[in-house]
């Protein structure tokens, strides 16, 4: 075929293209579905894919979940049927978590793992925006030795011996302080929202300060309204952290009463400990499998609800105050 026959016939597709997209109509199209020019369109079989490993992760994941909460609405015959685990009941009950909370024991242990929770939380939060924002302003201080003493700690980290002998030396053994003052501040945290803090800009420093305002005014008024997304995600890491430690309970307190919930899950779950019926004025208690699953959902669910409400902070956070500064 010749040259001249090629050419009417890509002015033809072109002027077809043009009149139906118009001029940069190609442009135009991309731009309409939200890919950026150099992203080449989706494939059918490529979409299928992440959506067979969504869904394949999504199963893996809630799978030991609703097995837990099945197995403790389960019954003695459903389990003996099912060989111990059941993952829809066909006759759920809830007399598991009756015999539990019926104790004290649990219901105790939950209620001091919120308050050193909520307590602690709020501690670590104001301490770590206190020592971040003093560091990141410049000309603070004893500002540079503050943060080389920080950033050491991700190198010496104190042992378990000299953190005893520490909560030992300060009277602290067998008090609820020890479960907050050893671990309130962390390294990383302090990190990223010391890096956030440094990538606010510096006209709004400056634009405070022409109006007369202090460095407390500052950090209250102008630098946390600025810092939700981060201190939301710093703040979850330091929930969870106190919610799912029990090692130090462990090894810093003896009376059985202070327990936080995580260290009661260890004794039913872990270990084994029976659960005392006449203790509990019940006759007959409900599988010891059963009442595993439903110590841990008590122990789960509370710090699962926080979740839906930080998700929208999340990447934000920790992306914001880890990249820029």
């Amino acid at each position: 075929m010749s040259q001249q026959t090629l050419e009417p016939r890509k002015t033809v597709a072109a002027r077809l293209r043009t009149a139906r997209f118009g001029p940069g109509g190609a442009e135009r199209r991309r731009a309409s579905s939200g890919r950026p020019p150099w992203m080449e369109r989706p494939h059918w079989y490529g979409q299928g894919a992440k959506a067979l490993a969504l869904i394949v992760l999504t199963v893996i994941v809630l799978y030991p979940f609703v097995l837990a909460i099945g197995t403790s609405l389960a019954g003695r015959e459903e389990l003996n049927a099912n060989g111990g685990y059941v993952l829809i009941p066909k006759h759920p009950t809830v007399e598991a978590y009756r015999v539990i909370l019926s104790g004290g024991v649990v219901t105790q242990a939950a209620l001091v793992s919120i308050c050193i929770t909520l307590i602690g939380t709020a501690l670590s939060l104001a301490c770590t925006v206190m020592i971040a924002y003093g560091t990141s302003r410049p000309g603070t201080v004893l500002g540079k030795p503050i943060l080389l003493l920080v950033l050491g700690t991700f190198l010496f980290a104190p042992g378990i011996i000299p953190t005893y002998l520490a909560v030992q030396q300060f009277k602290m053994l067998d008090t609820y302080a020890a479960l907050i003052l050893p671990v309130l501040l962390n390294a990383f945290n302090i990190v990223v929202v010391r890096s956030f803090f440094q990538s606010i800009p510096e006209e709004l420093y400056d634009a405070a300060r022409i109006d007369g305002a202090g460095e407390w005014t500052v950090l209250l008024r102008i630098v946390l309204p600025l810092s939700k997304a981060v201190l939301a995600v710093v703040g979850l890491f330091y929930a969870v952290g106190y919610w799912n430690s029990f090692f130090n309970a462990v090894l810093y307190l003896n009376d059985s009463s202070k327990f936080p919930i995580q260290v009661i899950l260890r004794s039913y779950v872990l270990n084994g400990q029976s659960i005392n019926a006449q203790a509990m004025g019940v006759h007959a208690i409900p599988p010891a499998t059963s009442l595993q699953m439903a110590v841990l959902i008590i122990a789960i669910v509370p710090i699962l609800c926080v979740y839906p409400f930080l998700q929208k902070f999340f990447v934000k956070g920790v992306l914001t105050g880890a990249i820029k500064g």
